[in-house]
């Protein structure tokens, strides 16, 4: 079993990133605790600061996925995240005949693959400061280290950071972002 890893906040006089080991305890999210047993949508089901993202989960009808076997790794926007989107143009997203705009816009937050912090740091590192990340929604995101954070930008230039990283799940691993990444050309 691999094992676990957290960044710290900051770069060390190298330029490397310094990292700890959790010592197999998971972080928890919005104050809940999140348990490795459990699929990553029953643990996100238990933090209270990922509620809309749950909510358009539920919507777009991906949360059997996300109960599924994996292994994925999710960039879990928060409830802050989606409160950046204009609050008619969210409720819109979160109808039925939107249905698969709102499931583009969730799995360009998803990777087919289980990648814990250190692993993305290595891939960063080996491509000169900047990995390519592609989800399984066709998205491409940019990870790179910025200031000590860990890093997401999105092909419209939006830039989320790593919040929370490592928490570790069943069927794969989530890193809690502030921003919500879209596809190419959508504005939010």
């Amino acid at each position: 079993m691999m094992k676990r890893f957290a960044l710290t906040a900051a770069l060390v006089a190298t330029g490397s990133v310094a990292l700890a080991a959790t010592d197999g305890m998971n972080p928890s999210v919005g104050g809940a605790a999140m348990y490795p047993e459990k699929t990553i949508a029953e643990n996100a089901s238990a933090a209270p600061n990922l509620t809309t993202l749950v909510a358009a989960v539920t919507a777009a009808g991906l949360a059997e996925t996300l109960m599924g076997e994996g292994p994925y790794t999710v960039f879990a926007p928060t409830n802050d995240a989606f409160g950046m989107i204009d609050e008619a143009s969210l409720n819109k997203l979160m109808m039925e005949e939107n249905r698969a705009q709102l499931q583009e816009i969730l799995t360009c937050h998803v990777v087919g693959a289980e990648a814990f912090s250190s692993d993305i740091l290595g891939m960063i590192n080996d491509d000169g400061g900047m990995h390519v990340v592609p989800t399984v929604g066709g998205c491409m995101l940019d990870a790179y280290m910025e200031d000590g954070e860990l890093k997401l930008k999105d092909q419209n230039g939006r830039v989320a950071t790593v919040t929370t990283a490592d928490v570790d799940q069943s069927n794969g691993v989530v890193h809690v972002i502030d921003r919500v990444m879209l596809p190419s050309g959508q504005a939010g």
